[in-house]
């Protein structure tokens, strides 16, 4: 399913940069030319802005085809994204959200998957990745989190002592959620409505909190992101429903970072000479439930200079 063509103008990626506190400069219409090499000639859009637009249009394909209420008939609990970053959407660049017909394998104890891709108005590859459905988490399936402090009483934007994780707290509301949905070019009223009171933080917002924590412990540990810019090359994320179904305004996120570690051989496209940075990333709740888990891999800006 292939739609029109879009695009984010600048007001769409300062509401979503400002909805999840995300300061990196290749968003911001004043900080982007201060980017050394930037070769990009305007601000950009948002990684997870471009994947919440994805996530959004494979639900709308979802519930044309009445697939929805397959997740709940076979407890599918876990939403997975995979996604790989092969070009940035500039401001006003025109692209097309492309979203491959489901496969369900759901029957025979598998779960739902669609492909994705976001091409530009050339042909030119944006994005490519999947969204499934599964009963278990596809990505971090075994990630742990006892014998940690308690996390209300660490400090903010503070490694957590005894551990490898470096700790951001964030606090849920609900207009920050719609300002991201408009942000990406979706419609509010799908997850929240007052007068209906329904409020369905969608999985894709509150992942993206990712980001203003890896900005964070950059700037704790003094990282210069004019002088020496990190792009996104991949990430893995997934999403434990029954949690995020719960979600409140004023429920406190606990973001925990850890790395930067060696990562597996890149998979990320365009990625295979390019020295890249893994982050495992864990959204934890009160009671340290995990809501979310992400491997999320990064390179140097300077290692694609002159594919461009």
């Amino acid at each position: 399913m292939a739609e029109q063509l879009l695009c984010f103008d600048q007001v769409h990626i300062d509401v979503a940069r400002n909805s999840t506190d995300d300061f990196n400069p290749f968003h911001d219409p004043q900080r982007w030319q201060n980017i050394r090499g930037n070769p990009f000639a305007s601000p950009i859009a948002l990684g997870f802005q471009m994947e919440f637009l994805a996530a959004d249009r494979v639900a709308r394909h979802r519930r044309s085809n009445a697939e929805d209420t397959l997740i709940a008939e076979h407890a599918l609990h876990f939403s997975n994204y995979e996604f790989h970053f092969a070009d940035a959407l500039r401001v006003g660049e025109a692209f097309s959200v492309t979203v491959k017909n489901t496969i369900d394998k759901s029957a025979q104890g598998g779960g739902l998957s669609n492909r994705i891709v976001l091409r530009k108005a050339a042909g030119d590859l944006v994005l490519m990745g999947t969204q499934s459905e599964t009963a278990e988490p596809r990505f971090l399936p075994d990630a742990v989190i006892e014998g940690l402090p308690s996390l209300e009483h660490l400090p903010d934007r503070a490694m957590a002592p005894g551990t490898p994780y470096f700790r951001k707290r964030k606090f849920l509301n609900t207009s920050n959620g719609k300002n991201f949905a408009v942000g990406a070019l979706c419609d509010q009223h799908d997850y929240f409505d007052e007068l209906s009171e329904r409020v369905d933080f969608p999985p894709l917002f509150t992942a993206s909190m990712v980001s203003c924590a890896l900005l964070e412990k950059g700037w704790a540990h003094g990282h210069d992101f004019e002088a020496d810019a990190l792009v996104y090359t991949s990430h893995q994320i997934s999403v434990d429903n029954r949690l995020q179904r719960k979600l409140r305004s004023n429920d406190m996120l606990n973001i925990l970072v850890e790395g930067p570690l060696t990562p597996p051989p890149p998979k990320g496209l365009g990625c295979a000479s390019v020295d890249q940075q893994l982050y495992r990333c864990l959204g934890v709740l009160h009671g340290r439930q995990i809501l979310f888990r992400a491997n999320v891999q990064l390179a140097p800006l300077r290692s694609f200079l002159g594919k461009h």
